[in-house]
């Protein structure tokens, strides 16, 4: 376990003397990853995470916010810290949002802020007990078979929060199977996700080519949810609203058109907030939330419909 703190001076940047100017080059640099991640995808399909040895989860930092802002960036080996968010500019390829690690959702609750990392696994940051104005920082990695998906949803689901996986194609073709188990949680007994059941999504199996590719909880207290059979001679794309989702026919459930779905998403926009420090050109807030007194955003570096680096911030306010 690491402890950061803002006066933090002597940090390496991970990134010195590899950098590559991705916009110089960056047709070279995405089909490099093309074929890097095709290649990725012949391979046997990974497994999901082991049974949960339930032994307490711990945290993988301790953080010691101050006024000036810790950044971090997300990286292949993991979240990494770093001095300034103008070391990341230019260090990563823009892919394809679907295939790029950043913060795919974000959600404050009373004792801190629950992240979804797209293609990772969970993030949590929460006051730490007894540490005064400390966060400590938990991080449940899916691993290997996360990897291989999209985080398409995140809605808590019996109180626990629940994300879901499915396999986007809309870029690249792969060879991954559609995701088995497709939801996904966590708690505090472990660092490793567990999968959750959703008796709703067995209309829906993984056998019939099913996908459940969307699920949010709308403005309207509904749950909307898009399933799509996309291989096939009959290819289908189904909608819905459902009240809950504890039954495999729960009443209340509501097949929708592709108007209503679509009407039921949050309008997104750049989040900001005057306490947060500036960004450099091409990069944007995504989300803000607080943990005790601190400050908490997620940022990423965006060009059209991809992503290069991402990351979050952390400062005291």
């Amino acid at each position: 376990m690491k402890n950061f703190t803002t006066n933090h001076t002597n940090t390496t940047n991970p990134y010195s003397g590899i950098f590559l100017s991705v916009r110089a080059g960056s047709w070279l640099i995405i089909l490099l990853f093309f074929l890097l991640y095709s290649a990725a995808c012949t391979r046997n399909a990974a497994q999901p995470p082991a049974a949960v040895v339930w032994s307490g989860a711990y945290p993988m930092n301790i953080l010691q916010p101050g006024n000036n802002p810790l950044w971090f960036a997300l990286t292949e080996d993991g979240i990494v810290h770093i001095q300034a968010v103008e070391d990341v500019a230019f260090t990563s390829a823009f892919i394809p949002w679907p295939y790029a690690p950043h913060i795919r959702f974000l959600h404050e609750t009373s004792d801190g802020v629950v992240m979804v990392i797209n293609r990772d696994g969970f993030l949590k940051l929460s006051p730490h007990s007894g540490r005064g104005s400390n966060i400590a920082m938990y991080r449940f990695s899916g691993g290997d078979f996360w990897q291989q998906y999209t985080v398409g949803g995140f809605i808590y689901y019996q109180d626990d929060p629940t994300a879901l996986l499915y396999l986007d194609e809309r870029f690249i073709a792969s060879d991954a199977p559609l995701p088995y188990p497709r939801t996904w949680s966590f708690n505090m007994n472990s660092n490793i996700p567990f999968p959750v059941d959703i008796p709703a999504f067995k209309n829906f199996s993984v056998e019939e080519g099913w996908d459940v590719d969307s699920l949010r909880l709308a403005a309207d207290g509904m749950i909307y949810y898009r399933a799509a059979r996309r291989s096939g001679s009959s290819p289908l794309v189904r909608m819905f609203r459902a009240a809950n989702l504890s039954q495999a026919y729960p009443q209340g459930t509501e097949e929708i058109s592709i108007e209503v779905f679509y009407n039921s998403a949050p309008r997104h926009s750049a989040s900001s907030h005057p306490s947060l420090p500036p960004l450099p050109e091409g990069f944007v807030y995504t989300g803000v939330g607080r943990v005790g007194d601190s400050l908490f955003a997620s940022w990423e570096e965006q060009e059209d419909f991809s992503i290069g680096a991402a990351g979050f911030v952390v400062i005291r306010r």
